[in-house]
């Protein structure tokens, strides 16, 4: 049996270095990942069960800690591995992102929220502050809250957007529900940050809200 499987693992790795890593499947990826972390036995059933208990490979990769822990034969090395790749893939999406003015790269921004929330189980809320060539200078979760409340202070953010000599900002925030519609809530507070912002001449270009399949922004709908 212990050959069996270290021949899966050879043939796995074979199939990936030769160019054949679009084709694999998710779990196949994650079994991958796995194999580097564990040394022996079949990872195939534990890449299958963290798709099934997360959802979907960025319900992996986003999954917090004690979720990870949760799940038999997940390890404190396996669990790292993730959470480093995913931090990895959010790093090189803002690195592209950042190069260019935020208007220029606009998918990238939401590429990139996506991938750091739209699975997150508590409503967390994020702060993109941009200078004048609208660039990004700093990106920054400013509250986390519960399963769907999140509170959010404007003199917060203004201050915080004067301490980093922010000219403007983008406000983001996930629903846990998944679906991204805005409450009524989620207007009011954003009009009352804009209003508390304007009087220190920084703008609010947008607040975007992340679900798991989608976002809205506020801006395109004309709610802000």
């Amino acid at each position: 049996m212990k050959s069996e499987h270290a021949g899966h693992r050879k043939r796995l790795r074979e199939r990936f270095l030769k160019g054949g890593e679009k084709a694999f499947p998710d779990y196949e990826l994650l079994e991958l990942l796995l194999c580097g972390v564990l040394p022996r036995g079949d990872v195939k059933p534990l890449a299958k069960k963290l798709l099934s208990e997360c959802g979907s490979l960025s319900g992996v990769l986003q999954a917090d800690i004690e979720k990870l822990k949760s799940i038999p034969g997940l390890g404190e090395s396996s669990f790292i591995a993730l959470k480093v790749i995913h931090e990895v893939a959010c790093r090189l999406v803002r690195e592209e992102t950042s190069a260019q003015p935020i208007m220029q790269s606009w998918q990238g921004v939401i590429d990139y929220c996506r991938a750091r929330m739209s699975h997150l189980t508590v409503e967390q809320f994020r702060l993109l502050f941009l200078d004048q060539k609208n660039k990004l200078i700093a990106d920054e979760v400013q509250q986390q809250g519960t399963v769907d409340r999140t509170p959010i202070f404007p003199r917060e953010v203004v201050k915080r957007s004067l301490e980093l000599g922010a000219v403007s900002l983008i406000m983001v925030h996930n629903h846990p529900s998944g679906d991204p519609t805005p409450s009524a809530a989620d207007i009011d507070i954003t009009r009352k940050v804009i209003k508390a912002a304007k009087e220190l001449d920084i703008e609010v270009l947008d607040h975007l809200i992340i679900g798991r399949c989608g976002h809205t922004s506020l801006r395109e709908k004309r709610l802000i």
